[in-house]
């Protein structure tokens, strides 16, 4: 089974609001066996665009990436996050195939 991935990228407005969502959405993440892979830190935008900040969650599958989004527990948290931030997100299945080399 493949894993499941958030990948996160998320201008913040209201930084005392954002810290409710941050306090709130671990709820949701312990119960779906999120794993933060990212979590904001130094980066580069080489090519494209970019928000301020990146996020990567790591799930045990991609069913659990999607149940979280899904969750009365997650809902609950992302109340916080709209008013306070701009994000933008892809949930998307793990690779297990074949490697370069």
């Amino acid at each position: 089974m493949s894993k499941g991935y958030w990948i996160a990228r998320v201008d913040v407005h209201d930084e005392a609001a954002y810290k409710n969502y941050a306090a709130a959405n671990g709820v949701a993440f312990a119960k779906y066996g999120a794993r933060f892979l990212v979590r904001g830190g130094p980066f580069e935008n080489p090519d494209g665009g970019s928000r301020a900040r990146n996020v990567v969650l790591e799930f045990p599958s991609y069913q659990a990436a999607l149940d979280c989004w899904n969750s009365p527990e997650y809902r609950a948290a992302a109340q916080f996050r709209r008013g306070a931030s701009i994000m933008d997100l892809v949930i998307i299945e793990g690779y297990e195939g074949q490697q370069p080399g």
